[in-house]
């Protein structure tokens, strides 16, 4: 699986094909062996290219995506850069609906990148007018030629993984990875990542990561939407207060719940020990597998690989801020 390390036609030929990396230092005292699967070296950044250009290319394959069409998305920011560096290369227009959780820097450089941004209220129900997804329906009911990417419920956004980081894992691992870690938001990562590797090995454990404040843990083991569960908490791309149907819980054997303040402090221990700069769901991934271990779920012939979804240039403003930090009483 080697890149062509020559001339490519456009910077979208290099979404996919990222490293996987051992780690060392910050999991010397864990049994098993670990591996970072470093979605940061896709060209947006992020895990979120591979579905962005998936669907965008699906779109255009049926004839729904036609030139001079609009793209609309509800985003915490990584799909919106994606789909707006997809359509400056392809020639959309693209309009975003982000929640006001997402950092300064990423709205900052979803703007940079052309795209018209919505910015909504974070703490809000799903089907208030106010919230990103309402928003984003009524810009796409109003906009003529315009596609909604909707990556919550659409099941492309399993498919891409499907189809690509699940069988480079596979094969980047020889087939020998035991455990898999991904933080579980719109839930494609996880929901076709560990699908593709169950199909190779059923034994193989996917791990979910949730948020404290968010529904997917309690609704994976009791199949009930409690919104007694929902609270505000500040890991942009991790929960939620909806159940997203582009997640099979099916697929995922248990989660693990993360708080703000460890998850943040993660990751900064990651920078520090490893050498990898990593995003806050990052942190919470390796949070979580810190919480697995100590439940015993690892052995000395464990081979668990960790989903680091983006780069930690998207939170200079936050957690990599002592400010901001000291602000919510995290330092």
């Amino acid at each position: 699986m080697t890149r062509n390390k020559g001339i490519t036609n456009s910077i979208l030929d290099l979404v996919g094909e990222t490293p996987l990396i051992k780690l060392h230092k910050i999991t010397k005292n864990l049994p098993g062996a670990y591996y970072a699967k470093f979605e940061a070296f896709n060209p947006g950044h992020s895990a979120k290219d591979r579905i962005a250009l998936h669907i965008v290319q699906n779109a255009e394959k049926k004839g729904i995506l036609k030139k001079g069409a609009t793209i609309v998305e509800t985003t915490s920011g990584n799909t919106g850069f994606s789909l707006a560096m997809i359509s400056i290369v392809k020639g959309y227009k693209c309009i975003l609906a982000v929640s006001d959780k997402s950092s300064k820097d990423k709205i900052d450089l979803l703007k940079s990148m052309g795209a018209e941004v919505h910015v909504c209220p974070a703490n809000v129900a799903p089907e208030d007018p106010r919230s990103y997804y309402e928003v984003a329906k009524a810009i796409h009911r109003k906009t003529k030629n315009s596609v909604y990417i909707n990556q919550y419920f659409n099941e492309l956004n399993i498919e891409a993984h499907y189809k690509s980081t699940g069988p480079e894992i596979w094969e980047q691992t020889e087939g020998k990875i035991t455990h898999l870690v991904v933080a579980s938001g719109t839930g494609g990562t996880i929901s076709g990542t560990g699908k593709y590797l169950k199909e190779q090995n059923p034994n193989i454990k996917v791990l979910g990561v949730d948020a404290i404040g968010s529904v997917l843990k309690k609704y994976h083991e009791t199949k009930e939407l409690d919104l007694n569960e929902v609270s505000p908490y500040k890991i942009e791309g991790l929960g939620k207060n909806l159940i997203p149907t582009a997640t099979d819980f099916d697929v995922i054997d248990i989660y693990e719940k993360v708080t703000d303040k460890e998850a943040a402090l993660e990751a900064r221990n990651i920078v520090r020990k490893e050498g990898i700069f990593p995003g806050y769901t990052s942190g919470a991934v390796m949070q979580a597998t810190k919480q697995y271990a100590a439940k015993d779920m690892f052995t000395e012939d464990s081979f668990v690989v960790l989903v680091f979804a983006d780069h930690g240039s998207r939170y200079m403003n936050k957690i990599y801020s002592d400010d901001w930090m000291k602000e919510n009483n995290f330092l």
